[in-house]
């Protein structure tokens, strides 16, 4: 919607308005020109922007609602708070999480919502343990490309050998290092920068995908926090190597501890004369799980409602204002540096069943969530073990956040990869992995997780946009049969394969593709919950 003319004309005041108040579509119409009707229609697609009075919001991720999410909600309606529910808060590992403003307040429980006595202003964090948790351990350079535990000094040096090796030298050492994407797609990393780096438009962008929200997902959240200078050298060297001058971060606008912890890294390389002529922006994503997805962002960032685009054209050849686009996520840019130091077959040999070493998320019933990074093929019970053991007796993980389903007690021997959790049919996708006890009812986690896709749905396929609200609704009405005595009339769940068949055939984006995965995973895993 925006040029980045129109973009740099809009008053700061008129930015900091904080949402589609009355009357700011007029004046932003006013100002740029853009249609009034169009402004709004990008304001309200947002819901950080489209509902600027509800200023606290619950997490309904499972997570959370498995900690006690729900009982937050009505005790936060009772006490007469403008409240509302949000998709999940990438704060899993410290459930119940709620956003106040664009603050998110994590290990709030109803207890916390009634001492406030109806104003949101005093719902303060002060039970929480706050952004960045992670249990101690050693700095292990030699095992963990990222090392969350490693310090934070800049030393330019991943930078520096990219200069004396040459473009195609480095693209050939992450080619080497067999490094897949580590947003979900596990696409090959040197693939993207051989396209870009060969386009014969001169014009190139880097794009950082910050954008983190999938349900049980939290890492890029550390790695932004703890390893600001490892994501920033990396996307130095992304952006030399395949000839970009400016580099675009993506944050997801409920990320204020990652922005500040990016922004002061900036500052730093800056000062230190780091990284030559390459200019980082920053961007404020304004709540759309869509965005996640990399053209989708790529909207978002030119100023359109965040819709997915239709491939071909691919990002690495029509990317950003239609110029060659390179697009990583936070945990795949941050493996560079390491790659460049040490080695492509260094890091390939830190895996066990493929390359590298993989930042896992682990939450809901073990004993201490939090990120963990580990060979790549580790197994449920091996990282279960890394995060204190199991809470009563594992009947059900999602290994790789909603959008892999879930998988049964039985198949925790399951390396936790790309390649071994597809033939069970899953997916490795952002390793946000979910334990669930024997308490956990999987029709009522079916549903949760069928909630979150109705509402992440963009709308753009008709397929996915009916398709969600089918199956949460159809999956509701067969729940709210089983909690009467009287025999159920139909059965509701009859279509459920019909129309998920629609929605993978149907789709533009993952979305579609992998939204009924959750229920019909459940339905094949643990019928007798249904």
């Amino acid at each position: 919607m925006f040029s980045r003319e129109q973009r740099a004309s809009i008053p700061d005041k008129l930015q900091q308005q904080g949402g589609l108040h009355d009357g700011v579509a007029a004046q932003v119409h006013r100002v740029t020109g853009v249609p009034e009707a169009e402004v709004y229609g990008v304001g309200s697609f947002f819901h950080l922007l489209a509902e600027p009075g509800i200023k606290v919001r619950v997490c309904n991720g499972l997570s959370c609602r498995m900690a006690g999410a729900d009982d937050v909600l009505r005790a936060a309606v009772d006490a007469g708070f403008p409240v509302k529910t949000c998709s999940c808060l990438a704060a899993c590992d410290q459930p119940p999480a709620v956003l106040r403003d664009r603050t998110v307040l994590t290990e709030i429980h109803k207890e916390d919502v009634e001492r406030c006595d109806g104003e949101w202003t005093r719902l303060k964090d002060s039970g929480s343990r706050g952004w960045g948790h992670v249990d101690p351990q050693d700095a292990r350079p030699d095992s963990c490309a990222i090392d969350l535990s490693g310090s934070t000094d800049f030393s330019g040096k991943a930078f520096q050998k990219a200069c004396e090796m040459g473009a195609e030298r480095v693209i050939a050492t992450v080619d080497a290092a067999g490094l897949q994407g580590r947003g979900g797609a596990g696409f090959p990393a040197a693939f993207k920068w051989k396209s870009v780096h060969g386009q014969n438009e001169l014009t190139r962008y880097v794009v950082l995908n910050a954008d983190e929200g999938e349900p049980g997902t939290f890492k890029d959240r550390e790695v932004l926090l703890r390893r600001p200078d490892k994501v920033l050298e990396g996307l130095a060297v992304a952006a030399w190597t395949v000839g970009a001058k400016d580099v675009y971060c993506y944050l997801r606008g409920e990320f204020e501890g990652p922005w500040a912890a990016l922004i002061d890294a900036i500052e730093r390389a800056r000062n230190e004369g780091l990284f030559g002529g390459i200019r980082f922006h920053m961007h404020a994503g304004q709540g759309a799980y869509i965005c996640g997805e990399e053209t989708a962002l790529l909207e978002a960032l030119e100023g359109k409602r965040g819709l997915p685009r239709l491939k071909p054209p691919f990002p690495t050849e029509k990317g950003l204002w239609g110029k060659p686009t390179l697009i990583h996520n936070v945990e795949t840019i941050a493996c560079i540096p390491s790659i460049l130091e040490r080695g492509g077959e260094w890091f390939k040999a830190l895996g066990r069943t493929g390359a590298g070493s993989k930042l896992y998320c682990i939450s809901g019933h073990v004993e201490r969530p939090g990120t963990y990074e580990m060979p790549l093929g580790v197994t449920l019970d091996e990282l279960v073990e890394q995060a204190g053991g199991y809470i009563g007796t594992l009947k059900s993980f999602s290994p790789g956040g909603a959008s892999s389903g879930f998988l049964p007690a039985s198949e925790r021997g399951c390396p936790l990869d790309f390649k071994a959790l597809a033939k069970v049919g899953s997916m490795l996708g952002s390793a946000g992995v979910t334990v669930m006890n024997e308490t956990v009812n999987m029709a009522w986690a079916a549903q949760a997780q069928l909630v979150f896709y109705e509402a992440e749905s963009c709308g753009q396929c008709a397929p996915c946009r009916i398709g969600t609200r089918f199956l949460r609704e159809n999956l509701g009405r067969h729940l709210a049969q089983k909690a009467q005595t009287a025999p159920d009339p139909g059965n509701h769940l009859e279509h459920v394969a019909d129309a998920a068949w629609e929605m993978n055939e149907g789709y533009i984006c993952g979305l579609g593709q992998i939204a009924a995965l959750p229920l019909t995973s459940a339905l094949k895993f643990f019928p007798e919950d249904f």
